[in-house]
């Protein structure tokens, strides 16, 4: 998933307090192109999971984690299967003290329940109780752990274009010198460049890689053999040994959690 940057709308409009939750649901997938808002947001997934593209990277978000874009940052998002999510807009003034940069985060049991609640409210004003809910989200936003969920893009045009290439054909077993041969880079600027940039080694970027990929499948409810064999392992044994060391289960398992 990419994002045009030229000339993204701004959604939505001014709010009228402090913050605006809301649930949204339907039985396709969703796909929202490039926007940003004059607002801060934080979304995630009732189920599923979310594939999020920003200038400075990607995440693929499970139900249990959540995004936060600040104002007026540009991103992009798809659903893999039928959407059911749950967003929350921020008013720019009540951003101060929370995230200045997107981020993937947990949610925690509280958040979610103050969300579930604020989801209902009608428009407008918030009254006394209803401010001590609002204030409850923005404590949890500020205070929620970030995960390392995400999967971050180097900003070296040849690199990016090694990192597009990765992300075009995740089966692709080509090393760093062949990579850098097709991108016109010396071996070693490719390895000790990409990891500077993106905190990853190239073969360790594409198994991060590769694991998102992973992720997305099972929630569309792939066999784990079709998983392994579409990512370019020649054993599905290998497959499960590497998803269970980057993510600490086995693929089944993580699905049944899920």
């Amino acid at each position: 998933m990419t994002i045009d940057t030229s000339n993204p709308p701004i959604l939505p409009p001014t709010l009228l307090a402090p913050l605006r939750a809301m649930r949204l649901s339907q039985p396709q997938e969703r796909v929202t192109a490039a926007h940003r808002h004059a607002s801060g947001q934080l979304f995630g997934a009732m189920r599923g999971l979310l594939s999020v593209a920003a200038d400075s990277g990607q995440w693929v978000v499970p139900a249990s984690h959540c995004v936060w874009m600040p104002p007026h940052h540009v991103h992009a998002l798809r659903s893999h299967g039928p959407f059911a999510g749950w967003s929350v807009y921020v008013d720019e003034a009540s951003c101060d003290g929370l995230p200045a940069a997107s981020c993937v985060m947990r949610v925690s049991g509280l958040l979610r329940e103050a969300v579930d609640r604020a989801s209902v409210w009608d428009d407008g004003a918030l009254d006394a109780r209803q401010a001590r809910v609002a204030g409850v989200i923005l404590d949890e936003i500020a205070a929620a752990p970030h995960e390392p969920f995400g999967l971050s893009l180097p900003t070296d045009p040849r690199l990016l274009r090694v990192a597009r290439a990765v992300l075009d054909d995740l089966a692709d077993e080509r090393g760093v010198e062949a990579l850098a041969a097709w991108a016109g880079v010396s071996p070693r600027t490719l390895a000790r460049r990409f990891t500077i940039e993106t905190g990853f080694t190239p073969s360790a970027w594409r198994q991060r890689a590769r694991i998102l990929r992973a992720l997305e499948l099972l929630a569309a409810g792939q066999p784990v053999t079709t998983i392994a064999l579409d990512l370019g392992y020649e054993t599905v044994s290998a497959f499960i040994a590497m998803f269970k060391r980057v993510m600490g289960v086995t693929p089944g398992r993580y699905g049944e959690g899920a």
